[in-house]
């Protein structure tokens, strides 16, 4: 069994504080991606950078107390990326892969557009130039997980208020379609809703801080596991886990039943 989790932080020093690395540590996870860590190498202990019995990974954005992926594993990977060979993205630190024989594991987050007409802009650059790229996996021949953060909830089953954030960054058309590409003609499989094609309210993995969100359950699906179809095929459990809150993000964890070699 290989038991992946993904996770953003929104802070990792915050997520700290709020008991993540002792959670961690009862999960027996094999690999743990990590999103908006909001740090730099200097700001992080040697415990935040190689838990125990995990081997620490991170691309860091060049701006201060921003972005940043990171990954955890259980054993150390042959091949580590940092950033896909987009200048302007790879500066804010949204893509780490990790190679283990055939198998790519990447902590990827994609920029949020909600913060202002520019960064939507930003956030449309990074789907066309993403888009090439994983078709550059798809072609690889191996085995691919992208974990992460994807700042888009694709079907309408995927947050509660769809009707009104229909013209909202996360729910745009553009942004919906682009998804439906990815699990479309570009051959991915989205992990969770192949275990739980209905679960709506359940399936959430984030929740706004405003008007008492995370209460009422107002949430989105924005955090996913997505998988060439082979490992898709052997994932065996998807949780999202709500037993204690570590950040805005809730963790989603799924098992498969894959060997990487």
């Amino acid at each position: 069994m290989l038991r992946i989790i993904t996770l953003n932080l929104n802070g990792i020093r915050s997520a700290a504080r709020k008991g993540f690395f002792d959670w961690l540590m009862r999960q027996e996870a094999d690999i743990v991606c990590l999103q908006e860590l909001k740090a730099q190498a200097g700001d992080l202990p040697r415990e935040f950078l190689n838990p125990e019995g995990l081997f620490g990974y991170f691309h860091y954005a060049e701006k201060k107390g921003y972005s940043g992926v990171g990954l955890y594993s259980r054993r150390p990977p042959e091949q580590v990326i940092e950033g896909f060979g987009i200048p302007e993205f790879d500066a804010e630190g949204r893509y780490l892969e990790a190679v283990f024989g055939k198998l790519s594991v990447v902590s990827v987050y994609l920029p949020s557009g909600s913060s202002s007409p520019e960064r939507q802009a930003a956030k449309f650059r990074f789907l066309d130039r993403f888009r090439p790229h994983l078709d550059q996996l798809r072609r690889s021949g191996r085995e691919v997980l992208l974990c992460g953060d994807w700042n888009i909830a694709h079907r309408e089953i995927d947050l509660k208020n769809w009707k009104g954030n229909l013209k909202n960054s996360g729910f745009l058309p553009e942004e919906r379609a682009w998804m439906s590409e990815v699990f479309g003609p570009a051959g991915f499989v989205d992990v969770y809703r192949r275990l739980h094609p209905e679960a709506e309210g359940e399936a959430y993995t984030w929740w706004s801080n405003r008007g008492q969100a995370r209460a009422k359950n107002v949430g989105w699906r924005i955090d996913y596991q997505i998988a060439t179809p082979v490992l898709a095929a052997t994932a065996r459990r998807a949780e999202v886990y709500k037993g204690s809150w570590l950040s805005d993000h809730a963790p989603l964890i799924i098992d498969y039943d894959y060997a990487a070699s």
